[in-house]
């Protein structure tokens, strides 16, 4: 299903009255929801649109929460106009260098890159935990769900939904526990959301579903990159950098509750994936898998993990995850 960027109709007028009446209007990349994004330029202003249409999509969150990173100190992009009836916000344009690419073509700058953004979650991690919901246990279990709702299916796969929801229970029990006093958890931290700025600064997008939970959260969606690959060896040290200042026990409690997260967001994401294929018509994400297999057969291998990893070899076959089944061919 192709994506239409088309600007919407009430583009127009929202730019001219916020000084843009002369501006052009330019599609740039847009992500998994029904968020659409262009670059409006006028002279040499530049700005992004942000298109976020009721009732599928709310600004709201993305402005509270760009208002509090600033707040404590990040780069998110300053707020210039919103119209919230029509779900329009012009936002401050960060470019285009983004994390992804530059190291794509810069490989030898991935450990400094890297560092810095862990850098910035234990800064984040220090300061106030913004006023948002809790991840807690129904959030956690909801989005397991999501592999159960549409991954297994897809896959016609009949599994043990019931035991499935009783050992996510279990498992996250102590994550839930540590996560007291919470930090604010982004969500979406990874190379495709972070910018790199001329002042060296990192850029960050795509906060809008922030929650405040457990530090290892944002921790595991860069270093388990759902859209890149990054190695053992890199996960491993940039693991090690954040727990500089923890002690032996801390940090081997944290690596298990690193873990744990690590495998309900790769088990969401399988999920996810195979929705914005076989409900959105997005095959690509399909492409994504084998490296989410990979990911989470890894973080079932900790012995926290121990009853989950079980589940999964009762319920869904090595063969399914190492071979997938491609979804438009289950569903048909």
């Amino acid at each position: 299903m192709a994506t239409n960027m088309k600007p919407p109709p009430a583009a127009a007028d929202f730019l001219k009255h916020h000084g843009w009446n002369d501006a052009q209007i330019l599609p740039v990349a847009g992500d998994a929801s029904f968020r659409r994004y262009f670059r409006v330029q006028s002279g040499d202003r530049r700005a992004i649109l942000m298109d976020a249409p009721p009732p599928h999509e709310d600004p709201k969150p993305f402005i509270a929460i760009a208002e509090y990173l600033k707040n404590s100190g990040f780069s998110a992009p300053d707020i210039f106009a919103r119209d919230l009836t029509h779900g329009l916000v012009l936002l401050e344009d960060f470019g285009d260098k983004r994390m992804r690419e530059h190291l794509d073509y810069r490989p030898e700058d991935e450990d400094a890159i890297y560092r810095q953004t862990i850098d910035l979650l234990r800064k984040l991690h220090r300061a106030p935990a913004a006023a948002l919901r809790a991840y807690d246990g129904q959030q956690y279990l909801l989005e397991a769900n999501l592999l159960t709702d549409w991954y297994c299916p897809a896959q016609q796969l009949d599994v043990d939904t019931e035991s499935f929801d009783a050992t996510w229970r279990q498992i996250l029990e102590p994550v839930i526990k540590a996560q007291n006093p919470p930090v604010t958890v982004m969500r979406d931290y990874h190379a495709e959301n972070i910018m790199l700025l001329e002042d060296g600064r990192l850029g960050l997008l795509d906060f809008q579903d922030a929650l405040i939970g457990h530090p290892a959260y944002d921790l595991v969606s860069m270093l388990q990159d759902a859209r890149r690959d990054v190695s053992d060896e890199l996960e491993e040290n940039m693991l090690s950098y954040y727990l500089t200042d923890h002690d032996k026990d801390a940090a081997e409690e944290f690596r298990g509750h690193y873990a744990i997260l690590g495998a309900q967001r790769n088990t969401k994401i399988i999920g996810i994936f195979t929705r914005l294929s076989v409900r959105d018509g997005k095959e690509r994400y399909l492409d994504f898998l084998p490296r989410m297999w990979r990911l989470l057969e890894k973080d079932l291998c900790h012995p926290a993990l121990a009853p989950m990893k079980q589940w999964f070899d009762r319920n869904i076959p090595v063969e399914v995850r190492s071979q997938p089944i491609p979804v438009s061919e289950a569903t048909r």
